[in-house]
């Protein structure tokens, strides 16, 4: 009895080390929708329109070539919208991507219809999902830095967000 409790604490600690950090999951498959932060209490409410928080972008070396970017976008509203694209001075250009499960492996994909924004969800862009993918850098990101982007959608206005740059394990 012993070896089986023994057994089943360290079949529960491997499985524990195997999940994605809280908010960050990956969609299942191809059929997967947007990753969604889910609302855990009835006093969680949205904010009015289209918002976007917590933008940070990993830091790049010197010579790198392109960098990850993160952030929430909560749509409060009543319709459905769409990031159709993300602009920055501070990139060549910055393409919206997904990572998936397909067939046993993870594949990034460039979503070039855009990422939906469903009505009253809020869709968290993070590691191991939905991201965006900053590439060639006008010059390194170092962490601590600000990268300003805008943000552009199918029907919300344009919105100016600034990311903050964070070490490439993610701390600040």
């Amino acid at each position: 009895m012993k070896m089986l409790a023994t057994s089943l604490a360290t079949l529960l600690v491997v499985l524990a080390g195997c999940s994605q950090p809280s908010g960050t999951a990956a969609p299942e498959d191809e059929t997967a929708g947007p990753e969604r932060a889910e609302a855990t209490e009835a006093a969680q409410t949205l904010p009015p329109g289209v918002v976007a928080s917590d933008a940070w972008v990993r830091e790049v070396p010197a010579g790198g070539r392109v960098a990850g970017g993160y952030l929430t976008i909560a749509n409060g509203g009543d319709s459905d919208d769409r990031l159709l694209a993300v602009e920055s001075e501070h990139a060549a250009r910055v393409e919206i991507h997904e990572m998936r499960h397909d067939d046993g492996m993870m594949r990034m994909r460039h979503l070039d219809d855009g990422l939906p924004l469903p009505a009253g969800e809020r869709t968290a862009l993070a590691p191991g999902g939905y991201h965006l993918m900053f590439i060639e850098p006008a010059r390194p990101f170092a962490a601590g830095d600000e990268v300003p982007a805008t943000l552009r959608f199918a029907h919300a206005p344009a919105q100016e967000v600034v990311f903050r740059v964070r070490t490439a394990g993610g701390e600040e």
